[in-house]
């Protein structure tokens, strides 16, 4: 008997079992804005939902009191940080402003060992029995041998440290397919990647946010919200991806930050898709590499040497229609 059915999403099917859910940003930055659509479908489902992040702040001003645990910080409304770009603040006042908990819990940026430490040890707070790594893009589907690997530093020291955590159920949604064109990665890699885990019953589906939806209302409202809070450093990303749940399509300039670039706004953009994690981890060449990294340095150093290294990347390639 098949384990999936067409009138189920795999990545929902995935997800029956599990009634204490970890969404976690790969990326850094507003990546988890990327998960708050999963997160409200799950809590309508009556699962408790977590939110954590890796952050791109300096979370040396945070107060002793504010760290949950050692490499856990639980960011709230109130937690002293930058005033410029926090995400990880601005969103857990969107949550308070909204009734929800207001609570992000935030991993500082470190190499592989420290992450999965810090993951063990929230994981085994909170009572988790599955994780949902959350990518704003798409380079955290990249193996290493692409043409252009965007930015994977977070994503793949995320990707890493979670894919040896045992005894809970580990997935990986990407959102905001074609965004990472700016950072030179070729989309139709990406579909051949997708293709091979397809192959081995690890790619999970792909399904859009639903305009008419509280889920979709719920990620719009927090995206305009988290654009008011950080008008000097707006998510070009998830502006990009609430302008195709909109339906806005081509040059959608949203932010000034895209103003010299030409964008290719479209409903792809609004879509999840879903990769089982392990699988994911295992097809990418480098990532042992990555495991005794200590700190964030030591990750730039060893993708540095990779791309150095590796032999002739697959070469760009366009879609054929």
């Amino acid at each position: 008997m098949s384990s999936y059915r067409l009138a189920e999403p795999p990545l929902f099917t995935r997800l029956r079992p599990a009634s204490r859910v970890l969404i976690a940003g790969a990326g850094g930055g507003f990546d988890i804005y990327g998960g708050l659509p999963l997160a409200v479908a799950l809590q309508g489902l009556g699962k408790q939902v977590f939110l954590a992040s890796l952050s791109f702040d300096d979370l040396g001003r945070t107060p002793l009191e504010d760290w949950l645990l050692p490499g856990v910080a639980a960011v709230t409304p109130g937690t002293v940080g930058n005033d410029d770009y926090f995400p990880e603040r601005t969103l857990a006042r969107w949550l308070a402003e909204t009734g929800r908990e207001p609570v992000v819990h935030t991993f500082p940026r470190s190499g592989v060992r420290p992450l999965r430490d810090a993951y063990r040890g929230l994981v085994e707070h909170l009572g988790i029995d599955a994780i949902v790594l959350v990518d704003g893009g798409t380079d955290i589907l990249l193996r290493g041998d692409e043409t252009g690997l965007g930015t994977p530093h977070e994503d793949m020291t995320s990707l890493a440290a979670v894919a040896e955590l045992d005894h809970l159920d580990r997935m990986v949604v990407s959102v905001g397919f074609g965004i990472d064109a700016y950072h030179g990665v070729c989309h139709a890699h990406v579909l051949e990647n997708l293709a091979a885990l397809q192959r081995r019953n690890a790619f999970l589906g792909a399904l859009s946010i639903p305009l008419d939806s509280p889920e979709g209302a719920a990620y719009l409202a927090a995206v305009r919200h988290a654009a008011a809070e950080t008008p000097s450093r707006p998510s070009i990303v998830h502006a990009q991806i609430a302008a195709a749940l909109r339906g806005e399509f081509g040059n959608v300039q949203t932010t000034g930050r895209t103003g010299d670039t030409e964008l290719f706004v479209n409903p792809l953009m609004a879509v999840y898709l879903a990769v089982d994690l392990p699988a994911l981890a295992r097809t990418v060449g480098y990532l042992p590499l990555l495991e005794p990294t200590e700190d964030a340095c030591q990750v730039v150093r060893v993708l540095d040497a990779h791309l150095a290294a590796r032999p002739q990347p697959r070469p760009f390639t366009s879609f054929p229609h």
